[in-house]
């Protein structure tokens, strides 16, 4: 019996010895990666306000820029706030379609297009964020798929909330000219962030931020307004929708991220402390985080208990998303290509 048991603990002895020699391993696996640099080390375009080091290096190999996931540098925070929460929404749709029949029920159509519209720009976020530091054309043409990412996010909201969350009243106001007006909108605001990062070299900083926010905040505005109209409703009525918690905390949740995408703060108050945690841009990113699964919880439940509303007034939709939601993907990626084409040559002719 003695031996018996001397050998189960010199087997666990061996396993334990094994596991210990994991994170060894897989920093093996791992090639070295060079140090940070400095601002003063990189191009004008890859520095940012207030942010003077942890920047990586330009014009090396793409695996380098991959494996900068797991490196210490000034967009690792950009980096991960956004895949984590693009995972957890993979996570949440698989657990919704075990009880959302999103092939054979029409009225899910549009929230499956939130969720895959969420995805879409925390994914291509993460991938601006993570490789766009290789090259001056790669930095153009990650942010540009990031945008084409914006575009499409902030038409699968609009559509989620025109379909479930708005009440009669403004559903009649605004039939005729909120879906077409919020597909412009979601363009423009592509197109807006497109032409700021082409010209970022020759426009002032608020007059890029201005290109970036003001189609944006348009489009936010049309965007919830029946959500607004909702809660206000709510309010004066004294209901007790538990929906309507959700949508004000995706609201306050991107008030205070528009706040930090348009002002530089704190890195401008606490100058070189900031440059690896505790960026605005950080900030934002993770309360958009908040309000992209904020706005998710509250339309799941307005799918839920607002059938009665939506299948009366939405009875033959599925023609109309898909043109919709096909129309702002197919416009938003021409725009990215087009204005990734004008990039390519002014760079050419700048190497000249």
């Amino acid at each position: 019996m003695a031996t018996v048991v001397m050998e189960r603990i010199g087997r666990l002895f061996i396993n334990i010895q094994q596991i210990r020699q994991i994170p060894r391993l897989v920093e093996q696996s791992i090639p070295s990666l060079p140090c940070t640099v400095k601002d003063c080390e990189v191009p004008q375009i890859f520095r940012e306000p207030y942010i003077y080091s942890g920047y990586r290096p330009v014009e090396h190999n793409w695996r380098y820029y991959f494996f900068t996931l797991f490196q210490r540098h000034n967009e690792s925070v950009n980096v991960w706030t956004h895949l984590i929460a693009a995972l957890v929404i993979i996570l949440k749709l698989q657990a919704l379609s075990e009880t959302v029949a999103f092939l054979s029920d029409p009225h899910a159509l549009p929230l499956l297009t939130l969720y895959l519209s969420a995805f879409t720009y925390l994914t291509f976020s993460s991938l601006a964020h993570l490789l766009h530091s290789r090259s001056e054309f790669a930095h153009y043409s990650f942010f540009f798929l990031d945008y084409v990412g914006v575009a499409i996010y902030q038409y699968g909201s609009a559509l989620a909330h025109y379909y479930y969350s708005i009440e009669v009243e403004w559903y009649q106001l605004i039939k005729t000219f909120y879906l077409p007006m919020a597909t412009t909108l979601a363009w423009m605001t592509c197109m807006g962030c497109c032409y700021s990062k082409s010209n970022a070299k020759v426009l002032h900083p608020r007059t890029r931020k201005l290109y970036q926010v003001v189609p944006a905040a348009l489009a936010y505005t049309l965007d919830i307004s029946p959500v607004v109209h909702r809660i206000y409703n709510c309010h004066s009525s004294g209901c007790t929708d538990s929906a309507i918690w959700f949508h004000a905390g995706q609201i306050i949740f991107f008030v205070i991220s528009a706040h930090f995408f348009s002002c530089p703060h704190p890195e401008k108050w606490f100058l070189g402390k900031c440059d690896i945690l505790l960026q605005g841009h950080q900030i934002f990113h993770v309360f958009m985080v908040l309000c992209t699964m904020a706005q998710l919880e509250a339309i799941h439940l307005d799918y839920k208990h607002r059938r009665h509303f939506y299948q009366v007034f939405h009875r033959d939709c599925t023609w109309s998303v898909v043109t919709s939601f096909a129309l702002i993907i197919s416009s938003s990626i021409a725009t990215a290509v087009y204005m990734r084409h004008l990039i390519k040559i002014k760079l050419a002719n700048k190497e000249q």
